[in-house]
């Protein structure tokens, strides 16, 4: 947790998830991705506190009021041999941007990382989002270019998962 007088990073509670969710539908309208959201409180609430947490979320707060998000979880690396953090998104309300916000939660998600033992700390961003991929340069993240991100989700998830694992025509 990291503080000063009205500013403080902490990790999310249940109590937290009418926030987180309001935090995703302003990403999801920022990205003008509003009709991709299915995600509801009772699955985050499962997934973030339940028996098997799949992620956690950071939020960072101003005089007590969440401002921004984060929300992270562990993949591994096998050249490495290490866990990875993996950051699924960070979002800062538009009216506190500029702030330093967005920079503190890349600055805390780095020390959960090394605190953790991780071997790197990764994520995506859009491509047009110059202002988030200017942040990044200045904090010394890389980008990857030479890597393309694939996703089957949805309708094409369920079509692969029901695939025999192998046929005639593999």
């Amino acid at each position: 947790m990291q503080t000063t007088e009205r500013f403080l990073i902490r990790p999310a509670t249940e109590d937290d998830l009418p926030t987180i969710m309001a935090f995703i539908h302003a990403l999801a309208d920022f990205e003008s991705l509003t009709h991709e959201v299915t995600a509801t409180p009772d699955e985050l609430r499962e997934h973030l506190f339940g028996v098997t947490p799949r992620a956690e979320v950071l939020l960072a707060c101003e005089d007590h009021i969440a401002v921004g998000f984060a929300l992270f979880f562990h993949n591994f690396s096998t050249f490495l041999s290490k866990p990875g953090l993996y950051v699924e998104d960070v979002f800062v309300l538009p009216e506190h941007r500029g702030k330093g916000y967005g920079r503190a939660l890349m600055v805390q998600l780095a020390r959960v990382a090394r605190d953790r033992g991780c071997g790197r700390f990764e994520w995506t961003v859009l491509d047009w989002n110059q202002r988030a991929i200017d942040l990044y340069r200045s904090l010394g993240a890389e980008s990857k270019s030479e890597w393309i991100i694939q996703r089957v989700s949805g309708p094409a998830l369920d079509s692969l998962a029901a695939r025999p694992l192998f046929s005639e025509q593999s």
